[in-house]
Parts: structure tokens; sequence; C-alpha cells
């Protein structure tokens, strides 16, 4: 059981109208949509490059993730995730070798996408992420 590639990168950001722009201007991408994830606090902006998208992540409550996040942290890459054919079965895989999880089982993401986090401090400080189309 592996990933299958990385399915995009997460990057916090104080502003998507402040931020997209450098996307789409400077790199010449496309956002391509723009969502909110009310029970993750989070309005995101997607762009693709090659295979993997960019997610822009912009907190919609200060206490949220996001937002607690850029308090600490400042904006800046925020995660990254992994397209698995099974989010359930990594999640159990992971926690069989001692990785401290931060989701048990899956929930709806962005996207449409079943998605769950494991922490960063089993992952050598970075914040990961597996995601699957529900349809798998």
């Amino acid at each position: 059981m592996k990933p299958t590639h990385i399915e995009h990168i997460g990057i916090a950001v104080k502003s998507l109208e402040e931020s997209i722009p450098y996307y789409e201007k400077v790199l010449g991408l496309e956002c391509y949509a723009v969502e909110e994830v009310k029970d993750q606090k989070v309005k995101t902006a997607f762009f693709m490059v090659g295979q993997t998208k960019l997610e822009l992540l912009e907190s919609t409550d200060p206490e949220g993730p996001i937002g607690k996040f850029i308090e600490k942290k400042g904006e800046g890459i925020h995660h990254i995730a992994f397209a698995v054919e099974n989010v359930s079965g990594m999640l159990e895989h992971a926690a069989a070798n001692g990785v401290q999880l931060i989701d048990k089982q899956p929930r709806r993401g962005a996207e449409g996408l079943d998605i769950a986090f494991i922490h960063p401090k089993s992952t050598f400080g970075v914040l990961t992420e597996f995601c699957m189309h529900p349809e798998k």
C-alpha cells in the first residue's frame, strides 16, 4: 500500500484575493475552482501544475486550523497531500507503524475528496494528508 501520486500541495495564505493574481499573472496558472469548506473553516483556490494541484487555503475563522497556522508560522506551505487508493487502509497502516493520526476516519474535503491527516510530529514536521475520490 503506497500513494499513487502527489495530489496537491496546500499553501496557507492570508487572502485568496491577494494571492491568486501571483499564481495567475506571474506563474501563468489558471485558478480553476474556489470553494469554501465550512467544517474546516477554510476557503480554497486550486491550480494545476502538470499532474499536481496547488491548493491555496484562506482561513474563514481565526480559530480554525489555517488561521492558527498563519498566526503561529505565517503564510507558506501547510501540507502535502498524497492520492491513495484507500484512505482508511492507509490510516490503519500508518497507525500500525506508530504514526500519530489526526483523523482516525476519512472525512469529506475540498473537491469532494475523502481525506484524512496524519500528525507532523510523526512525519518529520510535514503535515501529511491522504486523499481519494469517494467513488474508488
